[in-house]
């Protein structure tokens, strides 16, 4: 086979019961991408066929709706007779499932880091008014050491859809109580099966010991798993918390929000390794998302600015700019202070979400710095060069010119304030003057 419609045949990816997955390239833009080909005659029984079709057209009609760095994109899909295939974004890389073994276990800093960004990846998917009911090892595919991303959508609930969903799928072990109980199902249940997915990471077993389906749906309702640090005892309490909260049986108990599920795991990044030189993209995107100059930017362009941006701290006193050098990168403080001066006299004081270094990418050209800036205590600094800047979305520009528009605002209104002072300082002398 040379081709799949207009899609140019590279190799077979993989292989499976139902369908073959190929990398192709699209002739028109020459993107690498991956197709599924279904091949559902193998099926036989009609009544497996039509659950088995309804679900492809669930995941099909997702196509080009759900735009995230951390979900798999679904570019397009034929559902026609006997030929059905589905065009997806080429990942390079493999799926959680060999990371859930126990001899190839994963660093846990590692593991939160993971599943911070399936967090933010499906709250996403929620705001559309999509809950996957699937999640589990072999739907996550990793690239490099943390970067993910979510994939196969066929079982999803996809809210004001006018059609009929398919109940009673999904894996039986990563089911939550109320799926496995056909209940209605909210975000909560996305939320629980991540839980399990932690957890198998963690300790390279299923939180429940069952023989069969009917046995772990029963251990599921009913009985509650050991704590991940009994199979792998380095586990902190806190992260054993974590996940026990994230698969509660009784969703008032449960994580309420993906935000708070998150939140969490921020808290355990920057707990568990506070001394650590890497920032972790669980604690940039926090950061990110408190800042000021960023608050208009939506989730998705948030991970945008961390993918272009780059971090690192600065220890107290260092210089960070030098008067007179050249230089085209602007910077944020994601925390900490920094003095700027000049000949050694401080002109001002910057702080956390503050911006400075700007003037060269406003003018568009090298710039030599007009001040000295240094570190006043320890600093988290964010650098974007501009050249990486011109290749974001033009969205993600936009909220960049946005931001800046809003800094020179402000500081035209500080700059007037202090222009008023001076002057009504001014004219005070000159009338005390007058009257000696």
């Amino acid at each position: 086979m040379d081709n799949i419609g207009k899609y140019e045949i590279v190799r077979v990816l993989g292989t499976g019961a139902t369908s073959t997955v190929y990398l192709a390239i699209d002739p028109f833009n020459k993107q690498q991408v991956a197709i599924k080909l279904f091949d559902l005659g193998i099926l036989r029984d009609p009544s497996r066929t039509k659950v088995y079709r309804k679900l492809l057209m669930t995941e099909a009609s997702l196509a080009g709706k759900l735009t995230h760095p951390h979900i798999a994109k679904i570019l397009d899909a034929v559902m026609e007779g006997d030929i059905n295939y589905m065009v997806m974004e080429y990942v390079e890389g493999s799926t959680l499932e060999q990371y859930a073994e126990v001899d190839r276990l994963l660093p846990i800093s590692t593991i939160a880091e993971i599943a911070y960004k399936c967090c933010k990846a499906l709250e996403y998917a929620e705001f559309q008014g999509v809950i996957h009911r699937d999640i589990k090892p072999a739907n996550i595919l990793l690239q490099g050491e943390t970067d993910i991303k979510i994939s196969d959508f066929g079982s999803a609930v996809i809210q004001n859809q006018q059609t009929t969903q398919v109940s009673g799928v999904g894996s039986p072990a990563y089911m939550s109580p109320e799926q496995v109980k056909e209940s209605k199902l909210t975000h909560q249940t996305d939320i629980y099966s991540l839980g399990v997915v932690m957890y198998k990471l963690l300790t390279g077993k299923l939180p429940f010991d069952a023989s069969n389906n009917f046995s772990m749906i029963y251990h599921i309702i009913n009985i509650d798993p050991p704590a991940p640090s009994t199979f792998r005892p380095e586990a902190p309490p806190e992260m054993d918390r974590i996940v026990m909260r994230a698969m509660e049986k009784d969703t008032s108990k449960r994580y309420q929000t993906w935000d708070e599920f998150a939140n969490d795991l921020v808290t355990f990044s920057s707990q568990s390794a506070p001394a650590q030189k890497e920032i972790f993209d669980t604690e940039k995107f926090d950061t990110l998302r408190a800042l000021i100059f960023f608050k208009n930017f939506s989730d998705v362009e948030l991970w945008e600015v961390l993918r272009i941006s780059e971090w690192r701290k600065v220890p107290e006193s260092e210089y960070i700019l030098n008067e007179g050098e050249s230089g085209r990168s602007f910077y944020i403080l994601g925390q900490g202070t920094v003095r700027v001066t000049k000949q050694g006299r401080l002109l001002s004081l910057l702080h956390r979400g503050d911006c400075f270094g700007e003037m060269a990418h406003l003018l568009e050209r090298d710039f030599k710095r007009s001040t000295d800036v240094i570190a006043k205590n320890d600093v988290v600094l964010i650098e974007i060069n501009p050249d990486v800047l011109k290749h974001a979305t033009p969205g993600c520009r936009l909220q960049f010119g946005d931001a800046f528009l809003h800094m020179l605002v402000k500081r035209l209104s500080v700059a007037n304030t202090r222009i008023s002072h001076l002057l009504a300082d001014h004219n005070q002398k000159e009338d005390e003057q007058e009257n000696v």
